[in-house]
């Protein structure tokens, strides 16, 4: 089953997992430490952590700094608006394209809101890690990948791919059991990124 297709039959819980782990794995873009969205995580074990699913989220706005919404992103949606948006590097639209997903995340955990969040945080993390991958990707775009068509896929996108895959694998098998192993899929993802963006600052060094 293809990406779009997972996305498409996941519940509520899954696709709020699969939404949160992109922007988890995303977070040293962002200058947050491997903790910053445990509370989010730990929220959704629970359905009546529902409720304080908002308060959540703006804590965590806070702790990451900056002003979230218009000024972020146009209309808030990630990956928004054309190659005029974005800064000049590829690191610095990647940047752009991880502040979107947090300001884009619904504050209400609706099935129609958190769907389309996992969607566009989908599309979204895909281009940070073609962004970032020192291999270029033969793929005319990401939406080719998330719809099955992989060939001439590079490294990093690959692997990212992967993840989003098993994450929402994980959350339909087994529910909120598998939150914990969707929590590690995105951990992994996580400290993967972060070297590589360590590795792209010490050449700039």
């Amino acid at each position: 089953m293809s990406l779009v297709e997972l996305i498409g039959q996941a519940d509520k819980r899954g696709l709020a997992a699969s939404g949160l782990a992109c922007l988890d794995r995303c977070v040293p873009l962002l200058g947050g430490d491997d903790e910053v969205l445990r509370p989010l995580w730990a929220g959704l074990a629970d359905d009546a952590g529902a409720a304080e699913w908002g308060e959540r989220l703006e804590q965590v706005r806070g702790k990451l700094g900056g002003e979230f919404g218009a000024a972020d992103g146009g209309d808030g949606v990630p990956g928004a608006g054309g190659s005029g948006d974005c800064a000049d590097s590829g690191e610095d639209e990647a940047v752009l394209l991880a502040r979107r997903m947090l300001a884009a995340a619904p504050v209400e955990r609706s099935a129609a809101g958190m769907r389309m969040w996992a969607d566009a945080c989908s599309v979204a993390a895909l281009r940070i890690h073609r962004l970032l991958d020192p291999l270029k990707d033969a793929g005319d775009s990401v939406d080719a990948r998330r719809e099955g068509r992989t060939e001439g896929m590079s490294p990093l996108v690959a692997a990212e791919l992967r993840r989003q895959i098993t994450v929402l694998e994980l959350l339909a098998g087994h529910g909120p059991a598998g939150l914990r192993p969707a929590l590690e899929v995105s951990t992994e993802g996580r400290r993967v990124l972060r070297a590589v963006v360590s590795r792209r600052s010490r050449r700039r060094g």
